[in-house]
């Protein structure tokens, strides 16, 4: 698992922050995971949540991008991409991740990166904070976009 070596000490007092999750509805079941793990991480952490389901991974940046324009000081980006037979897979993974990656930096705000890019099913029952799996991968990519929000509005000097 590429869990090893995940950061232990992170600011993620949400306190004052407006977070969007924003979740594919593509293979519903790990989906639901991650989004119960992003959840559960950013009620614990006391910010202020805004979920948004789109139909799939593509369509994720072009909502991620909405709701950082209209107010939210951060994103959490979830959705599950499993390799079939075609390339369709390596072209929605792609077009995701550099699509959120451009955002992030058109907006100057942060996209926690919870998108799963798997060859089966199993890897991503293994990362989706289910009893049992391995990893949690809603509640790292919420974690994330909490910490960077504090260390740019501490870069900014607007920490609160």
């Amino acid at each position: 698992m590429s869990g090893e070596g995940r950061p232990t000490q992170l600011d993620t007092d949400g306190t004052g922050l407006r977070i969007a999750v924003v979740a594919g509805t593509w293979h519903d079941r790990i989906t639901e995971g991650l989004l119960t793990g992003a959840l559960r991480t950013l009620a614990a952490s006391g910010a202020e949540v805004e979920v948004f389901r789109v139909p799939g991974s593509f369509e994720l940046p072009v909502i991620a991008k909405a709701a950082l324009e209209a107010g939210a000081d951060g994103v959490v980006a979830l959705g599950v991409i499993i390799r079939g037979g075609t390339p369709h897979f390596e072209f929605v993974s792609n077009a995701a991740t550099d699509g959120l990656t451009r955002v992030a930096l058109d907006t100057g705000k942060p996209v926690g990166f919870g998108v799963l890019t798997l060859d089966d099913e199993q890897q991503g029952i293994d990362r989706a904070g289910f009893p049992g799996s391995k990893e949690d991968k809603g509640q790292e990519a919420a974690e994330a976009v909490l910490a960077t929000a504090r260390v740019l509005r501490r870069v900014r000097g607007t920490s609160s």
